[in-house]
C-alpha cells in the first residue's frame, strides 16, 4: 500500500511538471539584429521568449552584416528583429537566405520618422537613407515599439499573448517613468543652452523630443567625414549659436572632436551612447546620455 501510494505521488508529481514546464520554458525564439531590439525583445517576451543576440554588445549597427556563423548561432529562431528604417541594407538578401524558415520583422518600420541624408557603402551595399533610422533615442517611439513587439510575438506565439501583454505594459510604466525622470533632468539646462553637438547625426530624434537644435561634426554614420569648408561653417555655426560643448561617443574616434574643441574653445563632453552598443539595456543608454548631455550643458565655460 505504501509502495502504491509512492508510486501515486512520483506520477502526480510529474504531471504538475508537465504542466508547469510550458510556463517556464522558452516557447519562442527570436534573434536580435540590433542590440537595442534584444533587450525590447528580452522585455516583452519575458521567460517565454530566447532572445540571441547576433550584433554583439559592442556591435554597431551600421556595419554589422549577419555571416552564416549568425545564421547558424540564430539556429531555429522564428522571428528576425532589426530595427528598420533602412539601417539595415541587407534585410532583403537575408529574407531571400531563410525563405520561409523565418520571417525578417523591421520593429520601427512604420513609426513616424525625421529626415536625415546619409549616403555610404556598408559592406557590398550602397545605401541611402530618407529618412534619420536612429529613432530609438525617442521614448516615445521606443514606448509603441513596444506594443508593436507584444503584437508580434502574439501572433506568432498566441498561446503566450496574455503573457506578451502584462510585460508590455509593465515595459511601457517603466518608460513613462523614464520619461518623466527625463524631463525633469533636462529642465535644468538653460533654454539658451539647449544645442546638442554631437560625432555624428544620431540624436535627431531625442533633440526634437526635448526641444534642443542638433549639430553634428560627422554625418548620419561615422564614416562622413565634413571637407575643410563644410567643417569651417559648422566652426562658425556652433559659434554663433554659442554651444557649451560637444559630445564624441564610446564607439568612435574623438581625435577629430578634440582637435575642433581645441580650435574653438569648445568645451569637450563626456561621450554618449549612439546606437545601444556597450550597455546592458535602453534605459541604462538613456539615463547614460542624459546625465552626460545635462553636465555638459550646465557646466559653466571655462
Amino acid at each position: 500500500m505504501a509502495r502504491h501510494s509512492c508510486a501515486m505521488r512520483v506520477a502526480a508529481l510529474a504531471f504538475l511538471l508537465l504542466l508547469v514546464a510550458p510556463l517556464t520554458a522558452a516557447e519562442l525564439k527570436v534573434a536580435s539584429l540590433h542590440p537595442l531590439i534584444g533587450d525590447l525583445a528580452r522585455q516583452v517576451g519575458g521567460d517565454r521568449v530566447e532572445v540571441v543576440d547576433l550584433i554583439g554588445r559592442n556591435g554597431d549597427p551600421h556595419h554589422f552584416e549577419p555571416a552564416a556563423e549568425d545564421l547558424r548561432k540564430a539556429g531555429d529562431a522564428k522571428l528576425y528583429l532589426a530595427s528598420g528604417m533602412g539601417l539595415e541594407p541587407y534585410l532583403d538578401s537575408l529574407r531571400g537566405i531563410l525563405g520561409d524558415k523565418a520571417q525578417v520583422v523591421e520593429i520601427g518600420k512604420d513609426l513616424p520618422s525625421i529626415e536625415g541624408e546619409c549616403d555610404h557603402e556598408g559592406h557590398d551595399h550602397a545605401h541611402h537613407h530618407e529618412v534619420d533610422p536612429h529613432w530609438w533615442h525617442s521614448i516615445d517611439l521606443f514606448r509603441r515599439a513596444t506594443s508593436i513587439t507584444a503584437e508580434l510575438f502574439s501572433e506568432t506565439d498566441p498561446e503566450g499573448a496574455g503573457t506578451y501583454a502584462r510585460n508590455a505594459a509593465a515595459y511601457r510604466a517603466k518608460l513613462d517613468e523614464l520619461e518623466r525622470w527625463t524631463r525633469k533632468q533636462i529642465v535644468r539646462i538653460p533654454r539658451d543652452r539647449r544645442h546638442l553637438a554631437t560625432a555624428h547625426a544620431a540624436f535627431g530624434y531625442f533633440c526634437k523630443d526635448h526641444g534642443f537644435d542638433a549639430f553634428s561634426v560627422q554625418g548620419m554614420n561615422r564614416e562622413q567625414m565634413p571637407d575643410p569648408k563644410a567643417l569651417a561653417a559648422l566652426v562658425d555655426e556652433l559659434r554663433t549659436h554659442h554651444v557649451a560643448a560637444i559630445f564624441p561617443e564610446k564607439e568612435s574616434n574623438p581625435k577629430m572632436l578634440q582637435a575642433l574643441t581645441r580650435d574653438t574653445g569648445i568645451q569637450l563632453g563626456q561621450p554618449l551612447i549612439a546606437d545601444g552598443s556597450t550597455v546592458e539595456s535602453y534605459e541604462q543608454m538613456i539615463r547614460h546620455n542624459v546625465e552626460t548631455i545635462v553636465a555638459g550643458l550646465t557646466k559653466a565655460p571655462e
